[in-house]
This record gives C-alpha cells, structure tokens and sequence, in this order.
C-alpha cells in the first residue's frame, strides 16, 4: 500500500507515540507529579527527568537547525507574534487544571490507556473546550481579551520571539550566531548537567530513561515533520509533540473519519494512548479507575476545561510548550513553562491550606506567602 507525504509522516509519528506512551506509563512520568513531588515533599527526581527531557530537546532540536535538516522558524513558537497574556494567563490556568485534573495532557493520554475513566473525562473536556476556544463562543474571549494584547516583534526590528534573537536585539551584539550557540549551550547543557547533578536522579533508571527518551522523542517529531515531511507540492506543519490542540482534532477525526485526513497530532494523540495501553496490559497493570466521590468528578471535568482552554491560549503544556516549545529557544514557550509549574504548585498549596480548614481566600493569601509573594501574616 503506497503512503502518501501526510500519511507517511502519521505512521512514523505513531510509531515513536507508542514507545512515549509505553515509556511514560512504565517510568511513571507525570509532570504534575513532578511539581507535587517537589513542592510537597522536596523531592526533586521526576522534576529533573522533566528538565532532562528539556535539555535533551534543546541540544537536539538546535544541533537538527544546525545541521539543515529542519527549519525551526517555521513552527508557531517563534512566530514574531508574541502572545506575552496568553502564555501568562494560559500557562497559569493550565499548571491550575493539571493539579485539578490529576495530571497534564500527556499524563491523561497515558492514564487512558490504563483503564482510568477519570481520565477519560477528562480529555473529553480538554478536547471539547480546546475547540470551543479555537472555534466556538470562548474563541471571541481569546480574540478580544487576550490576543489583543499580542506585540508584533517585527515592529521593533525582531526576526523572531527567539531568547537568542532578544539579548542580541538589548545588547547590539554582532555575532548573532555565537550567541544562538551560547543560548543553547547554557540551556541545553544547564538542565542535562542540573538533572544529573543529584545522585539519587542518576541511580533511578526510570527517571533517566523517561527524561532522555521524552527528549529524544520531542527530537524525532521535527527530524519527521521537519525532514523526512518536507515536500514542496505537499507541505506539512513542521511541529513536534504537543497534547492540547491534537486532543481536539482527534476527537473531530474520530467523529468525521470518512471525511478526515489524518496528521501527525492525531496520530501522536492515538499512540501515546495505545502504546500506554500495550504496557499496562502487558505488565498486568492495565485496571478500570472510577470517580471516588462527586467532588473528585468535578474538579476533574474544571481541570480538563482550565486545560484546553490554557493550553490554546497558551499555545501548548507541558510537552507543547515545555519542552517542544522550549527546544526552539522561544521566549513564549519559557514564559508558559514557568506559569505552568507556578499555576500547578500554587494550586497545591491551596489545596493543602484548604484541608487545615483554611476558607479559599484565606488559603490563596497563604500559598502566596509560601512563595514570598505576599508577607506572611503574624498570629496575634
């Protein structure tokens, strides 16, 4: 049977989709686990498989550019439209919908493909609510409220929303590439060296393995779109591995299949579930988990909506933007990153502050306080 461009790149995108989606239920990867992890018991492992799967991206993703293999401009992360609100306002509400929704886009993908139903409530909101703010009644709160806001880079001199592009625009250093260079040294190499700096990172194997596969993987997806996709009379998106966006469009392909086309998102989306789903089962971990109460239902269908619509505001999630993202060096996509894990860890301290009997605001004020964002109130 003969593939055309389109479906050649979706079968190969399949294919390393399984292995992430087999990798990441077996090692346990969950970004919101990470932040949880570190925020509430200090403990930094799966935080630095996530910053591994960062660098790895980095390195990569620019040695590809380097090398002519992809062009990295043409992804929508270094567009000269910087959203500077949407990455702040959707990368906060969807760090606050992961925590709700136990778990990011991937996670959930992952979870899936294990029996949990909960989940699966949750990608149905994600999917729903993401094209509601693509195409629907929130899309008119995106265009009027939030991408109003956006600068066109282009108008002061910039080629891109690139880090690189930005310190050389404030410094008038010449050598632009050298800096580029120097960027992607710092960053990169940073996070691999941060993550491996702790001992008990580098003794679980299943940390490392789901950092520097997720990364690699983040790779792979641009040396597909960007490479082995490239066709003048057939051009493709150059893009990587994203969960926000593709949940939508896989639900639509699902519903219109005869009428559809198949791309690489969909097919990301498709295998991430089934590759989680081949693990679980033959590791005899595959099991049915249901709502444990009506609360539990609630802050997961809220979590799944806050994600889809601050995963297309923000133009990504945790893998979206924080590392397929930031593998591209956009300044967007490190703004989203950072808003994710404040939304997510201050969620958590919420959360926490709620079950000392604390009243909402009450909690808000002490979380804020935790992260030194507010003076801590003194007991009289």
């Amino acid at each position: 049977m003969h593939l055309n461009n389109v479906e050649h790149v979706a079968l190969l995108g399949f294919g390393v989709a399984v292995a992430f989606g087999a990798i990441a239920n077996k090692t346990n990867f969950c970004t919101m686990g990470a932040v949880s992890d570190w925020v509430n018991m200090g403990d930094t492992g799966r935080l630095r498989a996530w910053f591994l799967a960062i660098g790895v991206a980095i390195l990569g993703s620019q040695a590809l550019q380097g090398l002519g293999y992809v062009d990295l401009g043409k992804s929508i992360y270094l567009t000269t439209n910087f959203g500077w609100l949407g990455n702040l306002v959707g990368g906060f509400l969807f760090g606050v919908g992961m925590t709700l929704g136990s778990g990011c886009g991937q996670r959930t993908l992952v979870r899936v493909g294990g029996g949990n139903l909960k989940s699966l409530v949750v990608m149905l909101m994600l999917g729903f609510t993401a094209a509601t703010t693509l195409y629907g009644v929130l899309a008119l709160l995106r265009i009027h409220y939030i991408e109003v806001t956006n600068v066109d880079l282009s108008s002061h001199g910039l080629v891109n929303q690139g880090i690189d592009t930005a310190i050389v625009a404030l410094t008038g250093f010449k050598n632009a590439n050298l800096v580029h260079w120097a960027v992607t040294g710092v960053m990169g190499l940073g996070l691999v060296l941060f993550s491996f700096s702790s001992r008990d990172f580098r003794r679980n194997f299943d940390n490392v393995l789901a950092g520097a596969f997720i990364g690699l993987a983040v790779v792979a997806a641009w040396y597909i779109t960007g490479k082995v996709g490239h066709d003048d009379f057939n051009p493709i998106p150059v893009e990587s591995f994203t969960f926000v966006a593709p949940v939508s469009d896989t639900l639509q392909y699902i519903m219109t299949f005869t009428g559809s086309t198949i791309k690489f998102g969909i097919a990301a989306v498709l295998g991430v579930i089934v590759g989680s789903f081949l693990y679980a089962v033959s590791s005899g971990k595959f099991r049915i988990e249901t709502f444990t109460s009506r609360n539990d239902m609630v802050n997961h269908i809220v979590g799944g909506a806050l994600m889809g619509f601050g995963g297309i505001v923000g133009l990504g999630c945790t893998i979206g933007q924080g590392v397929t993202g930031v593998s591209t060096l956009a300044m967007g996509s490190l703004i989203t990153l950072i808003m994710i894990i404040f939304g997510s860890a201050l969620t958590m301290k919420v959360q926490y502050y709620m079950l000392d009997e604390q009243g909402f605001f009450s909690a808000l004020f002490s979380g804020l306080a935790d992260f030194r964002l507010l003076p801590r109130r003194r007991i009289a």
